[in-house]
């Protein structure tokens, strides 16, 4: 499952500024990362006039911009998403997600903080506050790092978050929804479908195995 950290401070705090500063860091450690940006007021990425435009203002539910190079999706969605719905939903092959804001989200917390501004933090260690980057100290329980010491904050992600999601990983997804896994149920899964495995041709040294099962429940 792919690890979520939320930027999360107050207005005008900094939170974009340090993702833009953590992104290269992360990047040049070898990690993707993909980003999630919440906006409350809502947004509009296209622009009027456009093909894909006049597509959903003329209904479309769902629209997708296709090149060589990117690819991107506009849709309806009848709520606001959680962090957890958008990374089943939408977001693959990455490492790490970083998302600004989702204040009130479950997900991790890294708060940023500047004394000269507010007078106090916006989120305690009940809110899963994880760390916190400001200009002066906090005695949170929590990490406090300082704001230009971005290889510090990525360091703190990467042993958190990255270093122990290399190796083996077993996902089982019923229905839709995933189930969580305790070591022993996979470690089981794992040496009976590399058993069955080693019997088919085609399928020597595999990495990674997708089953997909439909009717199963039905007799």
């Amino acid at each position: 499952m792919i690890p979520i950290v939320s930027i999360v401070g107050k207005s005008d705090i900094g939170k974009t500024t340090l993702i833009e500063k953590l992104l290269p860091e992360l990047t040049r450690r070898g990690y993707r990362i993909a980003t999630v940006k919440h906006d409350v007021h809502g947004f509009e990425v296209d622009r009027e006039g456009k093909d894909s435009w006049r597509h959903k203002k003329a209904g479309a539910h769902t629209v997708v911009i296709s090149s060589p190079h990117k690819i991107a999706l506009i849709r309806d969605e009848e709520k606001d998403l959680t962090l957890e719905e958008i990374r089943e939903k939408f977001i693959r092959e990455v490492d790490l997600i970083l998302s600004e804001g989702y204040k009130k989200d479950v997900q991790p917390k890294i708060e940023v903080f500047r004394k000269g501004k507010y007078k106090e933090l916006l989120c305690t260690k009940e809110d899963n506050l994880i760390a916190v980057i400001s200009d002066q100290a906090f005695d949170m329980g929590v990490p406090c790092f300082f704001l230009d010491d971005i290889k510090g904050v990525a360091s703190f992600i990467e042993k958190r978050f990255l270093t122990a999601q290399k190796g083996r990983d077993v996902i089982l997804k019923v229905n839709g929804k995933t189930v969580p896994l305790n070591p022993f149920v996979k470690g089981f899964l794992t040496h009976t479908l590399q058993g069955m495995l080693t019997s088919l041709k085609g399928c020597d040294a595999p990495s990674t195995l997708d089953l997909h099962m439909e009717g199963i429940g039905k007799e």
